[in-house]
């Protein structure tokens, strides 16, 4: 079953992260103060969604260098194996992400941004205020539609030219996040 991205309000501030990425080194906030925004998808390895549009993510950043990305993976890795660090050190290679890939074990950090599915897509501006959050593109697993990343490049190239993205944007679709039971 599908699930849709929250589509938190554009405006809302970046919230404060401090998590490690696959090799252990602790990424947080402060350590993008100086770009030109910040890109945050919220993937994981075993969602078919992530995996429909995993290397064509890791080509849009690829292809768009100055814009920082992390990817953080936010579900309950003992209860959905696959997606525990090393199974995302795969996915990262497989993918050609060139990008930190985070872990949020405590789930914290998802909830803090509202994360609601895999792939989900926060983009920031250089005021760290949301100022994207919605599909790759319009293709999803089955419906035969192109992956091209239109929707998010178009997001990222204006807020490189310090542009408002424009509305409506489509929310994004995927496997729910994996929380733990509470």
């Amino acid at each position: 079953m599908a699930f849709e991205s929250l589509m938190v309000t554009l405006g809302t501030p970046l919230p404060e992260f401090s998590l490690p990425d696959l090799d252990q080194r602790i990424y947080s906030r402060n350590d993008f103060e100086a770009g030109p925004g910040l890109l945050v998808v919220f993937a994981c390895n075993h969602c078919p969604y992530v995996k429909h549009i995993e290397a064509a993510l890791g080509e849009l950043v690829d292809s768009l260098p100055s814009l920082p990305t992390v990817a953080i993976c936010t579900n309950d890795a003992a209860a959905y194996p696959e997606d525990a660090p090393l199974r995302l050190r795969d996915q990262a290679i497989r993918a050609g992400w060139t990008f930190p890939y985070l872990v949020d074990e405590t789930q914290q950090v998802g909830r803090a941004f509202r994360a609601a599915c895999t792939p989900d897509f926060f983009l920031y501006d250089a005021n760290f205020e949301l100022a994207y959050r919605g599909a790759f593109d319009e293709s999803t697993p089955g419906n035969g539609k192109p992956v091209t990343g239109s929707d998010l490049r178009d997001a990222i190239e204006a807020v490189l030219a310090g542009r408002p993205v424009p509305e409506p944007q489509r929310p994004s679709m995927g496997c729910s996040i994996k929380w733990r039971d509470a």
